[in-house]
């Protein structure tokens, strides 16, 4: 492929990602129960989460055990603070409160976390309709009592949600090559223990 054909599907992804915009803008929304849910806190509800704000993004994510849940987990971290500015933003998966807690210290995440315990919730509020526990983004809105899903996308590798795959991409490195680690440390073959001693004998 030439430097032109690059450009030129580069120009129709663009206008299919403007489509896509308006297409989600337009969705019409349909109202759903208000969830019961876990948090260390003890009990809460998906009303709640909107935490006074009118429109909420709730990450489903599959848990601690999955690398590539922990991989678009920090990427959207990074962004919060952008997207906090117009959403209530929480992140859910089916681990247990305290598991969640201790994960997301790990991560560095700011995210408010909450556990569906593998309920109706993730059962009903799928990405994909009859799959539990994809991951994804869903978006609702509160209108007065209600609760309204507007829209909603999964996660997969090299989507749009995670700028690392089109980042490695124009580098040459495709899926096949990529696969997301929990960290990127490899141990030396000979490890310095000098502070090790020197603490030893001080």
């Amino acid at each position: 492929m030439s430097s032109g054909e690059i450009r030129q599907l580069e120009k129709e992804i663009w206008e299919q990602t403007v489509r896509l915009e308006m297409l989600r803008k337009n969705n019409k929304a349909t109202k759903v129960k208000n969830y019961q849910l876990q948090t260390l806190g003890g009990k809460t509800s998906l009303m709640d989460c909107f935490a006074g704000k009118d429109k909420m993004l709730v990450i489903h994510n599959m848990g601690q055990s999955c690398r590539w849940c922990t991989a678009w987990g920090d990427i959207i971290n990074a962004a919060l603070p952008y997207l906090e500015s117009e959403f209530s933003v929480v992140l859910v998966s089916g681990d247990l409160p305290q598991a969640q807690r201790t994960f997301a210290l790990s991560r560095h995440w700011d995210f408010r976390m909450v556990s569906h315990s593998n309920n109706e919730y993730i059962s009903e509020q799928s990405i994909i309709s009859g799959e539990k526990n994809i991951p994804g983004i869903v978006c609702y809105e509160r209108s007065g009592e209600n609760i309204l899903l507007k829209n909603a996308s999964a996660f997969y590798p090299g989507d749009a949600f995670n700028p690392i795959f089109h980042l490695l991409s124009v580098g040459g490195i495709g899926l096949k090559e990529f696969k997301p680690q929990f960290n990127y440390w490899n141990k030396p073959e000979k490890l310095d223990e000098s502070m090790a001693q020197f603490h030893v004998s001080h």
